[in-house]
C-alpha cells in the first residue's frame, strides 16, 4: 500500500527534465531506425500500453519473459553501478522498441550481443537494434548503466536513500527510477537479482537467497531469486547494515525479516507477530501464494524519506521502523492489510491501476475483519465492521463525487480513501447480498483462476458472476461505476449523507500531500 497523491508532470515538462537527465549518454536512433524500415522489417513499438491513470507507462509490441539486475554499490559515492538484463518476446515484428527509464545514466545497450543504438527521450529509452526483430522473436536486451539514489530533481523516485545504503518504493509508477523495464503491472515476469556490497553490509531483494559470493576487495555478492512472476511495481532492493531473522510460518513457511542491525532487539515483538498472521489469512484464502514472506523496516528516521507507513514489494514488506514499535492493537491490523497485499496486488496485480481499489479495498477488508476479531476498537472509535461501514456508506456520495467512482480513478485521486475504505463497502455490500459462504468461494476463484497473473476489475465481476450463483454484474458495476451510492442490501435503514454545497464544484489538488487512506491505520 502506498499512500500518496501525485499530480503527474505535463509530458513537455518530462520530455525535457529527462533530456537533460540524459546528457551525454545518447546515441541517436534516427539512421538506424530509417533503415530498418525502409527494409520492410517491421515498425517501432508503440511507447505505451494506454493505462487508463498513467497514459505514457508501458510499452508494447513485446513481453518480458525474465529480469536479471546487477546492482554494485559504492559506500563512498553512494552510486550504483548496474546490469539489467532482460529477456523478452516480441509480438509484432519491430524496428524499434523501449522501455521505461528515468534519472538512470546509460552506458550501453546490447540487443542479442550486439551493440545497439539508443536515445532517452522523455521517461523512455529506444532502442534500435542493428537489424529488425521478427515477430514472436526470443531476444536478450542487456543495459549498462550509473544511478544515484541521491539524485534530485527528478518528478518522481523510488530511490529512499538511508545513511547506510538505500531501498526502494516503486509503486505505482516508478520501477523504472531504479532499472530500464516495462513498468507496467500487466506485464509480469521472472526476477533474479546480484546485489554486490562492502563487507559489513548486506544486499537484499524479493524471493530466496540463491547463492553468497565472497569477492575480491573485501566485497560481497548476494543472489536472490523470486519463484514466482513478479510486476516491476512489487521489485525490493535494498541495502544496508540489516541482520536477517528468519523463522517458521505454518506448514512450514520460511519467514525471513531483514531488520536494521541495531533495531533487532527492540522490534522483535512486531515480527513476532507474522506467524500468527498468516494462520489467519491462509484460513480465509488459502495457503500463502509465495515461497517466504517477511518485513523491512527500513533504516530511517527520516519523515521525508517516504510518503507511506507500509509497501507492499513481493514477500518482503517495507515499513517505517518506528510504526512498529507501537504495541501489537496499534500495529496488527496493518500488518494483516500488508500480508493480504501477498495475495491481492502481488499473487493477482492490477490488469491497470484503475483496478487498484482490488488490491486496497481487499488489504483493508481483511485488515478491518482481523481488527474486529480482537476487540480492537478503530482510529474513529468503532468497534464493530457493521459501525464502520454505516460510517462509510454515509459518506458514499461525497466521495463519489470528489474522487470518483470507486473502479475509476485517476492520477491525482488514485490513492484516495475510496479505493480503500470505498473498496471496502463494495465487497461488503457484495457479501450481504450473495451470504458470506458465496463471497468466500468468490474470493478464492478469483485467486486460484489469476495467480502468478494480472486481473482487470472486469475479471473480478466475472468471477462473483459466475461462481455465486445469480448474475450480479450489474449490481457490481452500480457499485463500482456509478455516480451515487446504491441501496446497501440488508440495510433498507441505511442513508447517504448529501453532498454539501461547498462541494458542489470538486476540488482540484495542486500538489503531492501525503496521506493516510487506510481504515487499518
Amino acid at each position: 500500500m502506498r499512500y500518496r497523491s501525485r499530480v503527474t508532470a505535463p509530458a513537455a515538462a518530462l520530455i525535457g527534465t529527462a533530456a537533460v537527465l540524459a546528457g551525454g549518454n545518447t546515441a541517436r536512433a534516427d539512421t538506424a531506425d530509417t533503415a530498418a524500415a525502409k527494409g520492410g522489417g517491421g515498425v517501432p513499438a508503440p511507447e505505451t500500453l494506454g493505462d487508463p491513470v498513467f497514459p505514457a507507462l508501458g510499452n508494447d509490441g513485446y513481453r518480458v519473459a525474465s529480469y536479471h539486475l546487477d546492482f554494485s554499490y559504492d559506500a563512498t559515492t553512494t552510486l550504483v553501478d548496474a546490469e539489467a538484463t532482460l529477456e523478452l518476446r516480441t509480438t509484432q515484428a519491430l524496428t524499434r522498441l523501449s522501455l521505461d527509464a528515468l534519472g538512470l545514466d546509460i552506458h550501453t545497450v546490447r540487443v542479442d550481443g550486439r551493440d545497439a543504438a539508443f536515445e532517452q527521450v522523455g521517461e523512455k529509452l529506444r532502442i534500435t537494434p542493428t537489424r529488425p526483430l521478427p515477430a514472436r522473436a526470443r531476444v536478450t536486451v542487456c543495459v549498462t548503466y550509473t544511478a544515484d539514489p541521491r539524485r534530485l530533481p527528478l518528478p518522481h523516485t523510488a530511490w529512499v536513500p538511508t545513511p547506510d545504503g538505500f531501498a526502494i518504493c516503486p509503486q505505482p509508477d516508478a520501477a523504472h527510477t531504479v532499472f530500464p523495464c516495462n513498468d507496467h503491472p500487466s506485464d509480469k515476469a521472472d526476477f533474479t537479482f546480484r546485489i554486490t556490497v562492502p563487507a559489513g553490509l548486506r544486499g537484499v531483494a524479493n524471493g530466496s537467497l540463491v547463492r553468497t559470493e565472497h569477492l575480491a576487495g573485501d566485497r560481497i555478492a548476494y543472489s536472490y531469486r523470486s519463484r514466482r512472476p513478479m510486476a516491476t511495481e512489487l521489485a525490493q532492493i535494498t541495502v544496508g547494515d540489516y541482520v536477517v531473522k528468519q523463522r517458521q510460518g505454518p506448514h512450514g513457511l520460511p519467514l525471513r525479516d531483514v531488520v536494521p542491525t541495531a533495531r533487532a532487539e527492540a522490534l522483535e515483538p512486531a515480527l513476532a507477530l507474522t506467524p500468527g498472521l498468516v494462520e489467519w489469512i491462509e484460513a480465509r484464502l488459502g495457503a500463502y501464494p509465495f515461497e517466504t514472506y517477511g518485513l523491512l523496516p527500513c533504516n530511517s528516521d527520516d519523515p521525508k524519506a517516504f510518503d507511506f507507513t507500509g509497501l507492499e514489494t513481493q514477500t518482503l514488506t517495507l515499513y517505517k521502523p518506528n510504526y512498529l514499535l507501537q504495541a501489537e492493537p496499534k500495529i496488527g491490523s496493518h500488518m494483516m492489510h500488508e500480508l493480504v497485499h501477498s495475495y491481492f496486488g502481488n499473487s493477482v496485480s492490477p490488469a491497470s491501476w484503475a483496478d487498484l481499489w482490488l488490491n486496497e479495498g481487499h488489504a483493508d477488508f481483511y485488515g478491518l475483519l482481523y481488527r474486529y476479531e480482537r476487540g480492537w476498537t478503530d482510529s474513529l472509535g468503532y468497534s464493530t465492521f457493521e459501525d464502520r461501514m454505516k460510517y462509510t456508506y454515509a459518506l458514499g456520495d461525497q466521495w463519489r463525487h470528489t474522487s470518483g467512482p470507486v473502479a475509476a480513478p485517476n492520477a491525482v485521486n488514485l490513492f484516495d480513501n475510496q479505493r480503500y475504505t470505498g473498496g471496502v463497502l463494495v465487497l461488503y455490500a457484495l457479501r450481504q447480498l450473495i451470504g458470506e459462504d458465496a463471497f468466500h468461494t468468490v474470493e478464492r476463484t478469483f485467486l486460484a483462476r489469476h495467480r502468478d497473473s494480472s486481473a482487470s476489475t472486469d475479471d473480478y465481476i466475472a468471477v462473483a458472476s459466475r461462481t455465486c450463483g445469480p448474475d450480479v454484474s450489474g449490481f457490481l458495476r452500480d457499485w463500482l461505476y456509478g455516480t451515487t451510492t446504491p441501496r446497501m442490501p440488508g440495510h433498507p435503514d441505511w442513508t447517504v449523507t448529501p453532498v454539501p454545497p461547498s462541494l458542489a464544484v470538486p476540488r482540484q489538488r495542486t500538489g503531492a500531500r501525503p496521506h493516510d487512506n487506510s481504515a487499518t491505520l
